[in-house]
């Protein structure tokens, strides 16, 4: 099956949802797209809240799914990884995505109201660079290492032509001017991303507890992906860090690896991913990576993203667990993660841990 067209949208508000219509037909199957009709037999409403990272790939995956399963309604209301894991554990999402897993005091905790069970199912879908991008008049592109960037965003670095940018700027006339430096106002997985790139490579400049929340006062706060996008877009002089999905017409920042300054790219931050281990003690069902950016390959971009779809081993609606769990599949499969990068610019999951991942899926009880 293959995706023949994926209508583009803008992004959604804090409170629209994304049940979008498709623009091709089903061959045979409930999951891909061609123009031939559909036999789905499957048909209900899923809801679902988190990461707006996720905003352009989910766009993707749920227009070619409701128009493989026309009588089936998918909302994803990208709310923030933050608000989509008190939804999911409060019952009032039947799935999530999330910039980060569950941590392993709320597993051991459980209470996971969406599901009947405390076993839940995590799975890395949306891989994609966190860019750290800006806006200074002039200049489209500045390399900076991990000690200028986390001096940066702690308030150290304070001008754009500190001599600490300057220098790994040969040539690039930097002005004078205030540096602002704008974070997430709301709970992140992006954020905690980015603060532990910082806090595992500029440790010494960097010494803040890894958290979604930022922690410290100063800068300027936005709210979600677009907030953040929105105020670089603003402001002259500004800097900050959003998915690379979402930093179109902004200047970028190459990112200082083994003395190289790696510009980001899906294949770049796959790199980064696929050379890391899975984090130990978790559930058959549970696959969350432990990516350390300090031990970040030559030519990976060290700042990626892996974004997680959540979901219940086991659903008190059948029909649910049904709808959750043949949409995941659709999603890990290889013409779901092409339609998203096709959309959204991340970086597909390997052969290898797509089997890892319909494993997972497979625990899903349906009836």
């Amino acid at each position: 099956m293959k995706i023949s067209r994926i209508a583009r949208i803008g992004a959604v508000g804090a409170v629209a949802a994304l049940a979008l219509a498709g623009c091709a037909a089903n061959e045979g199957g409930t999951g891909g797209t061609t123009e031939e009709p559909t036999n789905s037999t499957l048909s209900g409403t899923v809801d679902a809240t988190g990461a707006s990272s996720q905003t352009a790939a989910q766009e993707a995956w749920v227009a070619a799914f409701q128009t493989a399963n026309p009588d089936v309604t998918i909302n994803y209301e990208p709310t923030g990884s933050g608000t989509g894991r008190t939804n999911f554990q409060e019952g009032a999402s039947n799935f999530i995505g999330s910039d980060r897993a569950f941590n392993d005091e709320e597993i051991a905790a459980g209470g996971f109201g969406a599901c009947t069970t405390d076993d839940i199912v995590e799975i890395p879908a949306y891989i994609s660079p966190v860019a750290v991008a800006f806006n200074l008049e002039g200049v489209e592109t500045l390399n900076l290492d991990a000690a200028s960037i986390a001096g940066i965003f702690a308030g150290t670095i304070t001008n754009w032509n500190d001599p600490a940018i300057a220098e790994q700027n040969d040539g690039v006339e930097l002005p004078g001017l205030a540096i602002s430096a704008v974070h997430r106002s709301d709970p992140s997985g992006t954020q905690e991303t980015f603060a532990n790139y910082m806090s595992a490579t500029a440790g010494d400049v960097w010494t803040y507890e890894v958290s979604d929340e930022w922690p410290i006062e100063g800068g300027e706060a936005a709210q979600g992906t677009s907030g953040v996008k929105q105020a670089i877009t603003a402001g002259n002089g500004a800097i900050g860090f959003l998915d690379a999905s979402q930093a179109e017409g902004l200047g970028l920042v190459h990112v200082g690896v083994n003395g190289e300054y790696i510009e980001y790219s899906a294949d770049a931050a796959s790199a980064l991913v696929e050379g890391s281990e899975l984090a130990a003690g978790r559930g058959e069902g549970d696959l969350v990576f432990d990516v350390d950016p300090a031990a970040a390959p030559d030519g990976s971009y060290p700042i990626a993203l892996v974004s997680y779809l959540i979901g219940c081993e086991q659903y008190e609606d059948a029909n649910v667990a049904e709808l959750v769990k043949t949409y995941f599949e659709y999603i890990v499969s290889a013409e779901g993660q092409d339609a998203a990068a096709e959309n959204a610019g991340n970086a597909p999951i390997s052969d290898g841990l797509r089997e890892k991942a319909i494993a997972a899926i497979d625990l899903i009880q349906v009836g």
